[in-house]
């Protein structure tokens, strides 16, 4: 709406002027090209420490219930404390406001349950078990802080005003490289196509930049990395 009312208003009043078009690229597509390659790599590492989190999970449930002299009520106990560290995990990262000190303390209780079982568990296993909590806590660490800190919000902010306000600059020079005798709608077609093009790399990003919400077609299913699935 903004760049056909700014478009209307240049070309009705025939203000024009010659300005290198490098400028406009330094000055948007630059930083929207680089806040969306971030928010890419920020979601190809986040599948990757959500991969780590599951297998370290999986491999703790072999441990576990591979250990003969564990009972079955202390296998079903650590099942369900394992369990609930997965859901638990997936349902905060759903959730944009959330606060991991609750995971902390359920993570803790796979170390609490493992120190109350040692005289059924030899230190060699012990060892094994602190050794893949320390990757699950590592894990989960690594996606809560992609979780929570994203594209600085003064880049965010930079990108939105320099969009909103490029048809200003953008439409006099089209005028001006279009000669007034060709049709104006030529003008307004290469404005909002362009205006069009930024807008959407802006929604792009945003929508990468969050890829837990279910809510973009390439946002994470985190389904996927259930300990059941």
């Amino acid at each position: 709406m903004i760049a056909f009312t700014v478009t209307f208003f240049f070309c009705r009043y025939n203000i024009s002027f010659d300005l290198d078009l490098t400028l406009l690229s330094i000055a948007i597509i630059f930083p929207l090209v680089f806040t969306i390659r971030g928010s890419f790599r920020r979601r190809e590492n986040a599948l990757e420490h959500l991969s780590d989190f599951r297998s370290s999970l999986k491999t703790l449930h072999y441990f576990f219930m591979g250990h003969e002299r564990l009972s079955h009520e202390d296998k079903a106990e650590i099942q369900k404390i394992l369990l609930e560290i997965n859901t638990d995990t997936l349902a905060h990262l759903r959730n944009k406001d959330c606060t991991i000190k609750d995971l902390d303390d359920i993570v803790d209780k796979v170390y609490q349950f493992t120190v109350d079982k040692k005289e059924f568990m030899t230190r060699n296993l012990r060892d094994k078990v602190f050794r893949f909590l320390k990757d699950l806590h590592e894990s989960i660490e690594n996606v809560y802080a992609i979780h929570t800190h994203r594209t600085p919000i003064s880049l965010k902010a930079y990108c939105q005003v320099f969009i909103y306000v490029f048809p200003l600059i953008y439409a006099p020079t089209i005028i001006y490289s279009i000669s007034p005798n060709n049709s104006t709608w030529i003008t307004y077609f290469i404005v909002l196509l362009t205006e069009f093009i930024l807008i959407s790399l802006y929604n792009i990003q945003n929508q990468l930049e969050y890829p837990f919400d279910n809510v973009g077609m390439d946002d994470i299913n985190l389904d996927s990395f259930k300990i059941h699935r």
